[in-house]
């Protein structure tokens, strides 16, 4: 009986252990910058803000890359909100593995750092 119960408290920590590394360690963080393609609110039960950002390759535009991330504080949704179509500097936070009250995505924005008008940057 005695094995049972250490073998039950080991793997409830370990379960514990494993969904906090998962879900709420973060596991990188970094900038991104590109023109703000779309951010919309949405889903069923938890409604919450998805983005999209078109990062620019080189001059000739030969690379573009899309960068999916989710927003949780209210007041970076709203200046997000405000100013798509320009080009954008973020910061974001990495997550193993999403969670629904946060967001579709494991890259969660937190700050933005930079806003410049896109239409003054010429893509070729």
């Amino acid at each position: 009986m005695k094995v049972i119960k250490i073998a039950a408290i080991v793997l409830i920590v370990g379960l514990i252990v494993f969904l906090y590394a998962r879900y709420y360690m973060v596991f990188g963080e970094g900038t991104k910058a590109g023109v703000l393609n779309s951010f919309v609110r949405k889903g069923y039960v938890f409604k919450t803000y998805e983005g999209k950002i078109i990062q620019t390759g080189f001059k000739a535009n030969i690379q573009s890359n899309e960068f999916e991330f989710s927003v949780t504080d209210e007041k970076v949704a709203k200046i997000l909100m405000e100013n798509s179509g320009r080009e954008l500097e973020l910061h974001y936070k990495e997550y193993f593995g999403a969670l629904p009250w946060r967001g579709m995505q494991k890259y969660v924005v937190d700050s933005v750092y930079e806003i410049r008008d896109a239409k003054s940057y010429p893509y070729q």
